[in-house]
């Protein structure tokens, strides 16, 4: 016989049926917390895989539009762009990424031909798919140059914007560049061209298949440590986050996303500002090798998409957007 005192309040009743628990959720997953992220490549009617990324294609232009046909079609709001440019556009100064015929430029122009407004472009402002080094910036006496680099970026942006993007992304993590690319944008009447910030952006080994992905990985010398940040500092992350948001920025990214939950909380709850997570190509390609390998259920990518929104995402870049639809089933 069980004796003894039994509690008035039990959390399980809110527990015991399925309806219940979908009253008293607390987060909830739909198509508007995603972007799509798109890889490019040069040719015509490709699709070409990504072995460190098992779902993963990258497209010619082409065929953007069965994509993006999709991405609207399940109600994301945005896609990404990334660029595989080939190694003979590719120099130190990164010059291929000012040219108004480069892949991310034609996909641009391509997207807005075709659908106007009825979704967002989002594209990395940066110089890693463009240099033949893999660096985000301009090197001079085997150093990152700031400033000088700023100057490239700024007119990365600008072509972009001419260009149609809605949305630019600086994943550089150069110190002031927001600053100077809200001003540029301003002054050449793009007054309302959003910027969403990489201001948490860490030096992560979670990137890899990313860079497979746009062909930097085998090219990339050293590592990305001075300009990056440490992943074990979380302080210095809010500083950044500050003086984004004092620069101009409209919204602010954090990458990797996962192992940085408590990075997006904290900014979500000290800036009260839109913060994206990126769950990146490690964090994928983990999942998904574990999913095929039968190690972990499919279950656990619905799983970890809402570990975001519990923390504070208001969206999230991840490669499972295309599936989002099954996956909220």
């Amino acid at each position: 016989m069980i004796t003894g005192k039994y509690p008035n309040l039990r959390l399980r009743r809110n527990r015991k049926e399925s309806w219940t628990r979908r009253l008293v959720q607390e987060n909830t997953l739909s198509p508007n917390d995603f972007i799509l992220p798109i890889f490019l490549i040069d040719g015509s009617n490709k699709k070409e895989s990504i072995s460190t990324m098992p779902g993963v294609f990258r497209y010619t232009i082409n065929r953007v539009s069965q994509i993006v046909d999709k991405a609207i079609k399940k109600g994301i709001p945005m896609v990404a762009l990334f660029p595989k440019t080939k190694n003979t556009l590719k120099n130190d100064l990164g010059t291929e990424s000012l040219n108004e015929n480069n892949l991310v430029c034609r996909a641009i122009l391509e997207i807005k031909k075709k659908y106007k407004n009825q979704i967002g472009i989002m594209c990395d402002v940066a110089l890693d798919p463009y240099t033949s080094h893999s660096h985000d910036g301009l090197i001079k006496s085997n150093q990152i140059i700031n400033d000088e680099t700023i100057e490239v970026l700024i007119n990365q942006s600008l072509l972009q914007a001419e260009m149609g993007c809605d949305v630019l992304a600086p994943s550089d993590m150069m110190d002031g560049r927001i600053g100077k690319i809200r001003k540029a944008l301003d002054s050449s009447n793009f007054k309302n061209t959003q910027i969403l910030s990489y201001a948490a952006k860490y030096a992560s080994s979670f990137y890899g298949p990313f860079r497979d992905a746009v062909g930097s990985k085998s090219s990339l010398k050293g590592d990305k440590k001075t300009y990056q940040m440490d992943f074990r500092n979380s302080d210095e992350a809010m500083r950044e986050v500050a003086l984004d948001i004092k620069e101009g920025a409209d919204m602010i990214m954090v990458k990797p996303g996962m192992p940085y939950l408590d990075i997006i909380k904290s900014i979500k709850e000290k800036f009260k500002i839109p913060v994206l997570a990126y769950q990146v190509s490690g964090e994928y390609s983990l999942l998904e090798t574990a999913i095929n390998k039968k190690l972990i259920q499919k279950n656990a990518v619905y799983e970890s998409l809402v570990s975001f929104k519990r923390s504070g995402a208001n969206a999230i870049v991840s490669y499972y957007a295309d599936r989002i639809d099954k996956i909220l089933e």
